[in-house]
């Protein structure tokens, strides 16, 4: 796994090097670490198929202006416009949200159910977590990048459009973590 993130991160600057400057260009980028459609087969890396076009545009604006740091993602959107950050976030949008494979385990998806209800998560990202506005899908989302979503929320390392998920994940417990990311990316 190592050797593929390896990879995706060499293919993602050896095209940085070259300076993309068309939307189909600059997407094939994207595509190397989130994968083809939009479904990331990338350990920690989403998946951004159908993800509500304000979250993606939100996330853009934040690597953007170096709020959120990734590197590699500080560096491919530096140079995007408002309209560039626009036309990826409607492109992923706009394709179809990934499907999950395989069935949680029942025991754990019983605790996840109590944890979610217990901190209404259905609120804000649906009852079916496809997500809304700025709230992302979760449904079906890479189990790995759930996990460390959430606990970067938690530790305060990741930064948010505004700060409803650093004060609400101060409370949740490594454990409903844990759970919780095992049956959101299995939801069908």
């Amino acid at each position: 796994m190592r050797k593929l993130i390896a990879a995706a991160a060499l293919l993602c600057a050896t095209t940085l090097a070259a300076k993309p400057q068309t939307f189909e260009k600059r997407l094939a980028v994207c595509h190397a670490c989130h994968g083809e459609n939009g479904i990331s087969q990338t350990t920690e890396v989403p998946s951004l198929a159908g993800m509500p076009a304000n979250f993606t545009l939100i996330q853009l604006f934040l690597f953007r202006q170096k709020t959120r740091r990734v590197e590699i993602m500080n560096d491919l959107a530096k140079d995007m416009t408002d309209d560039d950050l626009r036309k990826f976030s409607d492109y992923f949008a706009r394709l179809p949200p990934p499907n999950a494979t395989e069935a949680a385990d029942p025991a754990i998806a019983e605790r996840a159910k109590a944890a979610i209800a217990k901190h209404r998560c259905a609120s804000c990202h649906n009852p079916d977590f496809s997500g809304r506005e700025q709230m992302p899908r979760l449904a079906a989302q890479r189990e790995d990048y759930l996990l460390k979503a959430l606990r970067d929320y938690k530790a305060g390392t990741r930064p948010g459009y505004e700060p409803t998920m650093d004060e609400l994940m101060r409370v949740v417990s490594d454990t409903e973590i844990v759970d919780m990311s095992h049956y959101l990316s299995r939801l069908r």
